[in-house]
């Protein structure tokens, strides 16, 4: 069972504790269980921080899963300043097995807002 542990942006979560990805590893290297990972919501990573793609590389050793969303506005991850297909090849070379989790708001509707998946063979 592995435990996860997620830095949230203060836009949306104003007040949280926990709201780096540095400061994630460090409770994690005091932790020192091999089952407490690091929940890489890209979306609040892009709210605070940028840097997508280094952080990925620089996090990956602690990475238990991995969340989307766009940027701005938290909606479908086709539209916005984050380039998913750039990051996807980058997670696929690191050789992520695991699932990517879409924590977002659509703008349409759900089954609308599942289209973007198409172009990676998943049905919406």
């Amino acid at each position: 069972l592995d435990i996860l542990i997620e830095p949230l942006n203060p836009h949306d979560a104003p007040g949280y504790f926990l709201t780096g990805f540095a400061q994630a590893r460090d409770i994690l290297d005091t932790a020192g269980q091999p089952n407490a990972r690091l929940q890489l919501d890209l979306y609040h990573r892009q709210m605070t921080a940028g840097g997508l793609t280094d952080a990925i590389r620089e996090f990956w050793p602690v990475v238990g899963h991995i969340q989307i969303a766009g940027v701005p506005g938290r909606h479908e991850p086709d539209a916005g300043e984050i380039n998913y297909p750039q990051l996807f090849e980058v997670i696929d070379g690191l050789g992520y097995q695991g699932w990517i989790g879409c924590e977002y708001r659509p703008k349409a509707g759900t089954a609308a807002g599942l289209g973007w998946a198409r172009r990676y063979g998943i049905a919406a």
